[in-house]
């Protein structure tokens, strides 16, 4: 496959803007865990091979089970999977194919009510 466009230098201020959400993200209280599997997910649907690796191998640095990995894209049938981590992909699927119908909002309160349970505004 030949190199396409890169988004940094031909529009560096959606560049900006990405990594700015990368960056917020990055300091919530969201488990670094957990945010790895968000990530994988999404790069699932998203059918992007580079990012699948890149988490992946992120999420196995930082301890993540394989056997979770593997499980991720039929994690509403798994026992491997708590309800908080369970809404939070939920939410990720809706979010990532948010043209499709946005978010529910029984998606929404889920997440709502699992962050208060842990303790976190940011889920």
């Amino acid at each position: 496959m030949s190199k396409r466009i890169s988004i940094k230098e031909l529009e560096p201020e959606a560049y900006k803007a990405m990594m700015a959400l990368e960056n917020y993200a990055q300091n919530t209280s969201v488990s670094p865990l957990l945010k790895e599997l968000i990530k994988i997910r999404a790069s699932q649907i998203n059918k992007c091979a580079y990012c699948l690796d890149m988490h992946t191998e992120d999420a196995i640095k930082l301890g993540e089970n394989p056997r979770r990995i593997y499980l991720l894209s039929a994690w509403e049938e798994s026992h491997l999977f708590t309800n908080e981590e369970k809404a939070v992909l939920q939410l990720t699927e809706e979010v990532t194919m948010i043209s499709a119908q946005g978010v529910s909002d029984k998606t929404y309160n889920e997440v709502w009510l699992n962050g208060q349970k842990l303790g976190s505004k940011s889920l």
